[in-house]
């Protein structure tokens, strides 16, 4: 890492309403967690479904849309329900976004009352009907894979510690439901979706080996859940291979207007918070449509869903988020993430006065155009007039109470996404697997003549891997176009993704993600077969 350049503004030129910030010191090398994306609840039984435009609005990535990559929908009791949320859902995977499905009740004829303190009418999952509720879950994962939706994950319960008016779940039940009964759902299976990050309900699946083995994501809902608490060491310890998700909020209340100002910021700084402290891979609104949602009842986006699409639109599924200075000074908060060679830096300033604030990327010497959004009082992610990086320092002033997006290149950094056509350069001598057989988990969202691959590999063996090679061989008629934290060659055919410099270590119980976006001429089967450093793998 060279010097760190020195801000070229000197204080003594700032208006006096402004405030000089300490430097926010971003690593594009220093990798954290993967991001799967942001996004929203559909919920047409109870809210009534998007109309063709409001789907486009949320989905679509463009000026005046949110960018959302990520959709919630329910699981629906009956079978008969299983449609209604079925438009809006294929419309998302269209446009790119992941779907994943979430249950409040089981059948009827699975359900038994019982009292539980004052609720004489409280309701559980018969234990009799396990399997039965297993089966359940994974007909709907069927269905909507009929009907064009891959689903990437299925709820075993939204909520199961919150349910005066659904099912209850106590822990020990939920951690024997995934122990004799998940693993025949046929897709990622999610748990345990506590209403407010109760970690009583998560430790002890982290902690009973066999229900880790049958579950993939930890989720939780963050209704009242104070920053203190966001952290979660245990999943840290004990969670490796596994993804975390917060899979529903709304913040800061359900009874203010979503286009009250400066009250939004308050969600930027949540979702920094979510993103940095938690370190969640999705972010989740309840719900997408809704007086003090992302988007009004008449469609357009409120100063809460612009907050959203600040993150939403630029931070894309399989970004990473990398290192940076969280807080820089009183009242600034900084995140930063790494798609190829694209860095993207959110900073939401939340003082009455604006920040002159200097960004410096370590490990590059960068310069060039940097484009940048701004939502205030006045304006929602509106686009700026295009600064400048000057040695991998850029310095820009956030005016009071606002949010800014930049987006700049580091193209002489160590890429995570290079032309999928470039033969991968040489890469460290890669170590032999000891154990079992690494685990790949390999998913596609689809549309029209494009999709998108997304990638994990765990090294279920007992020896860590030094550098990495996955090969498979893709389809007939699909090809690569581009790809995300590994090297991919050649474009069709028999494929080697190779590890790029900063995940080439993969430790014995390590996942490392990676992807890629194609296009296909019709057939959207998957690889039948992978293989890491020359080791057969499971697919799971």
């Amino acid at each position: 890492m060279g010097a760190v350049p020195v801000l070229t503004v000197a204080a003594s030129v700032l208006r006096a309403t402004e405030a000089s910030a300490a430097a926010a010191n971003i690593n594009p090398s220093a990798p954290r967690q993967t991001i799967r994306g942001f996004g929203g609840m559909a919920h047409a039984a109870w809210i009534g479904d998007l109309t063709a435009a409001q789907r486009t609005t949320a989905f679509g990535g463009g000026e005046g849309q949110l960018g959302f990559s990520v959709l919630r929908i329910p699981v629906g009791e009956n079978q008969s329900d299983w449609s209604r949320d079925l438009t809006t859902a294929k419309r998302a995977v269209e446009l790119g976004a992941t779907v994943f499905a979430s249950p409040w009740n089981p059948p009827a004829s699975m359900v038994e009352t019982f009292t539980r303190g004052s609720q004489t009418n409280a309701k559980r999952l018969k234990y009799s009907a396990y399997g039965a509720y297993a089966q359940h879950l994974n007909d709907f994962t069927t269905y909507m894979r009929n009907n064009g939706v891959n689903l990437y994950g299925i709820s075993v319960q939204n909520e199961p510690d919150y349910a005066a008016d659904w099912t209850w779940w106590t822990s020990a039940e939920i951690v024997r439901f995934l122990r004799e009964n998940a693993g025949v759902i046929s897709t990622r299976v999610i748990a345990p979706e506590s209403f407010q990050y109760v970690k009583s309900m998560s430790d002890p699946i982290l902690n009973d080996a066999a229900a880790l083995a049958n579950v993939d994501i930890i989720g939780a809902h963050l209704y009242g859940t104070s920053y203190a608490n966001f952290p979660y060491p245990l999943f840290k310890q004990k969670g490796a291979g596994k993804e975390l998700w917060m899979t529903e909020v709304y913040y800061p209340n359900s009874s203010d207007s979503g286009d009250l100002w400066p009250q939004a910021l308050d969600v930027g700084e949540h979702i920094h918070h979510a993103m940095v402290d938690a370190e969640f891979q999705t972010y989740v609104w309840w719900t997408i449509r809704r007086s003090y949602g992302p988007m009004r009842e008449d469609g357009q986006i409120s100063k809460r869903g612009a907050m959203m699409a600040h993150f939403a639109r630029f931070v894309r599924p399989g970004y990473t988020r990398i290192d940076a200075t969280a807080n820089p000074t009183s009242n600034v908060y900084v995140s930063a993430y790494r798609g190829g060679n694209t860095v993207v830096i959110v900073a939401v300033n939340k003082n009455t006065s604006a920040v002159t604030q200097q960004f410096t990327l370590a490990g590059t010497t960068a310069s060039g155009s940097v484009s940048n959004w701004l939502t205030d009082a006045s304006r929602n992610v509106a686009p700026q007039t295009a600064l400048r990086m000057s040695n991998g320092s850029l310095t820009a002033t956030l005016p009071a109470r606002s949010a800014m997006t930049f987006v700049a290149s580091v193209s002489d950094t160590p890429p995570s996404s290079p032309s999928p056509s470039i033969t991968p350069s040489p890469t460290p001598s890669q170590s032999p697997i000891g154990g079992t057989g690494p685990r790949v988990a390999y998913t596609m969202n689809t549309w029209d003549s494009g999709f998108t691959a997304s990638i994990s590999v765990t090294n279920t063996g007992t020896s860590t891997i030094n550098g990495w090679t996955l090969r498979f061989t893709l389809p007939s008629g699909q090809a690569i176009t581009s790809g995300w934290n590994a090297t991919f060659s050649p474009s069709s055919g028999q494929v080697s993704a190779t590890n790029v410099s900063y995940n080439a270590t993969l430790a014995p119980g390590a996942t490392v993600d990676f992807g890629f976006q194609g296009t296909h001429s019709g057939s959207t089967a998957e690889p039948a077969a992978f293989t890491l450093n020359g080791i057969p793998c499971t697919v799971v």
